[in-house]
Formats: structure tokens, sequence, C-alpha cells
């Protein structure tokens, strides 16, 4: 969706099917295309070191119809693929500009492979819904119920676990030889450009998808499925009757429940590998709008949620410092915070508070500046009346096709040598 404001890096048209991935086709914005000749000499120089490194190739955690996300081979290269997504903050082209954001299933546990008869219990949860800076990242963790032994305790729901606690969790997590973990990162251009569009695709759609999405990677990598635990997200019985409708036969027994986190271990588990996985990309978080871009007050954002004084103070000191496109694409434009800032720095008359040079840029769409006819008073062409001609009610009126012919046309037509239709012709 356009609005008043160019304040996205992108903007998509997307489709599911019924497995809930999502197919984009993107318009690009201009800018990701600023200074592409200037810069192309330092890309291939930082692809070539990225080449020669040891550093996880993060493009394979991106779900597409042509590259489904396999299984990690083992622990080992499940912690390398944490370690570059979290830790180097290396996010895989193209998700900034369109399509999924990354989705890492981690190697499949033996004791669950030895044993495919008897299924897992899974558990799902999120972290970062609220906050208006960054992304929302969404868990499962699972294993065999006979194996609850070897599951570290002191599992919680992961919000109510000092940093300290949850780290440690989170590292026995990923060492574990009897855990397997799904983690999927929903990066805030992502959100913006979903709640963007002319329909919006809500929060709430995007977290059932994201959910969706992880259990079939589970699901497609050959681990059965007893028991999965959803901490819910909206009207919880409505949640459970979509998931059991979209995994008919798959004999999945859902709980889904307000609190789950707090409740079910596998759930606790997914809080925490999602709770600690958004922390250490927001602490790691790598600018990608130009090579030697740094916003003001660099880091000091604090937690993101706009409660926060820090994510607040860094919000407003950000806005429009870029004209053409507002924020950096780590704040969610679709935001309301986002959106007031933006609207209230380009309507401010406070000098102190304005900035000329950093107000948002006014965008005046061609096909609006009239809505109800052009500068003569007629009304201007829509485009159904440049493929079928409209019928006359009145016989001493002027054939429709005539009168387009006066009509001031669309700039773009002309740009692009397209002539109006005025016959259609049967192929032989």
């Amino acid at each position: 969706q356009f609005s008043n404001h160019i304040n996205q890096s992108s903007i998509s048209i997307a489709s599911s099917n019924p497995r809930g991935h999502r197919i984009s086709v993107v318009f690009r914005s201009t800018r990701n295309m600023i200074d592409e000749n200037e810069s192309s000499e330092n890309c291939d120089i930082e692809e070539a070191a990225d080449q020669t490194d040891d550093r996880f190739d993060t493009s394979v955690l991106l779900p597409s119809k042509t590259n489904s996300v396999t299984p990690l081979p083992d622990r080992q290269t499940t912690n390398a693929a944490l370690d570059a997504l979290l830790h180097a903050s290396a996010r895989p082209s193209p998700c900034n500009v369109f399509g999924l954001g990354p989705l890492v299933l981690s190697d499949i546990p033996i004791s669950i492979k030895n044993n495919k008869d008897r299924g897992v219990i899974l558990g799902i949860d999120e972290a970062g819904r609220g906050p208006v800076l960054g992304p929302m990242t969404y868990a499962a963790a699972f294993w065999k119920p006979d194996a609850a032994k070897s599951i570290p305790a002191g599992f919680h729901d992961s919000k109510q676990l000092t940093p300290e606690k949850r780290a440690a969790l989170f590292k026995e997590i990923k060492s574990s030889d009897c855990i397997g973990f799904v983690l999927r990162v929903l990066h805030a251009s992502e959100i913006s450009r979903n709640m963007l569009r002319r329909v919006p695709y809500n929060l709430n759609a995007m977290s059932h998808d994201a959910a969706i999405q992880m259990i079939w990677a589970v699901l497609d990598a050959g681990v059965k499925i007893d028991t999965c635990y959803v901490d819910t997200v909206g009207v919880a019985e409505s949640y459970k009757k979509n998931l059991e409708r979209v995994f008919e036969g798959h004999d999945i027994e859902f709980i889904v429940e307000k609190k789950a986190d707090a409740k079910y271990a596998p759930c606790s588990a997914a809080s925490v590998v999602a709770k600690e996985a958004r922390d250490l990309l927001i602490a790691n978080w790598k600018w990608t709008e130009t090579s030697n871009y740094q916003p003001r007050d660099g880091s000091n954002y604090g937690s993101g949620y706009p409660s926060d004084p820090k994510a607040a103070k860094w919000l407003d000191n950000n806005c429009n410092v870029d004209p053409p496109f507002g924020f950096p694409d780590f704040v969610r434009f679709s935001w309301g915070p986002a959106k007031a800032a933006m609207q209230e720095d380009n309507d401010s008359t406070n000098s102190s508070r304005r900035n000329p040079k950093n107000s948002g840029l006014v965008i005046k769409w061609e096909a609006d500046e009239e809505e109800d006819g052009d500068e003569s008073g007629r009304k201007q062409s829509s485009l159904h009346s440049f493929m079928v001609a409209k019928k006359e009610e009145n016989p001493k009126k002027r054939g429709h096709l005539a009168e387009l012919k006066s009509n001031k046309r669309l700039g773009i037509f002309n740009e692009l040598g397209l002539s109006k239709v005025t016959a259609f012709v049967e192929s032989v």
C-alpha cells in the first residue's frame, strides 16, 4: 500500500498456499538502489570475503517454493547457523526487501530418529510482538516424552526469567542431544510490508502462519508429532480449530491456551529460544541502509518497545533523517508510534521540533491529482475503459472511444509506449 509518505523499503503483493507459505512479488524502492554503482566494487569485495571465511551461509535458511528448509545435519552446524544469524546478524538477501525471513530447523536428535513410531511433544511460543523496533521471533521446541529426565530443569515463561538464567537455559538447549528446535525470524521490514498492503496481512495472521510453517518443517523432516502446545494468539478455540483443519490426518493433539509457556515445558523451552534469539538480534544488529550508515544515538534503543524511553527517544531522533525513507528498516513502519512520529514531524509548526530538511516527502500520484476529472472538466479514463468500450446510453452521444481520444492520457502510458485498445483480434 502506498501512503502519503514513502516510508517503507519495499512494497509487496503476496498470496498464500495451503501450507501457509507466502509468495511475494516486490516493487523495490529506490533506497535499495541508491549508490549501487558506487558501492558495487565494495560489495564484490565483501562477497569475496564472505566466500573465503567459515561463516554459515544463511541464504539456505530462507524458505521458498523451490527451497524448502531441511534439518541441519548436526548440532555443530546448527550452532554455526545460529551464530551467523544471531551474533553476526547475517540477514540473508533478499529477505530485507521481500519474501519470508529465515527459518532454522535444528538437526533432528538421534533419540527421535531411532524411534519414529512414537511421536514427540512440541511447544510453540513467540517474542517481540509489541516492539516498534526490531524483529519478532517465533520458536518451537520438541523432544520424546520419555526423554523428560534428560531435559534441563527450570523451564518457565522466559519473560519471567532473569537474563542470566535464560541465557544459561538457551545454552543447554543448544547443546542437548535430546531437544530439537525451530526458529522463525520475522524482521521489521517483513512485518511492515505485510501490514501496509492494501488489504493488511495482520500480525495475528503472520503469527499463525509462522507456527504453521514451523510445524510443517518438523513434519517434513519425518518427525511424528503427538501433542503440540501453543501459546495462543487471538481466540484460543478458533486458533485450535484452524490448526486441526490445516493438519488434518496427522493425528496431532493441539492444546492452545493462554500462558501455555508457563504451563508446559516444550512451550517454555520455545519461549527461551524465541526471547534469547530476539535479544541477540537486537544487541548485534547490523545496518543495511548503506555501507557506512549509522543512526543517531547508534544502538541506544533499549528494548524496542514504545513504552521504553530509550526506544521512544531513538525513534524521535531518527525520524526523517533520510527524508525519502523515513526510518531505517529496523523500524516497523506499520506501528502506530512510527506513523505518528512521521506525521507529527511533518505537520509540526514548531521550528525547534521540526527540521524542514528532515520532514517527509509528500507524494501526489498522477492518477489522484484530479479525482473527478482533468483541468478541462472531463473525467479521467479508468483502466477498464482502455479495454472495454462503454455502451452508449444516449445514441446522440459520441462513441466512448472517440471521447477517450480527446481525454488527457496518463504519462506512464506514453512513457511505456502503450496504445489504447481499439479492437480485439482473435488469433488463428
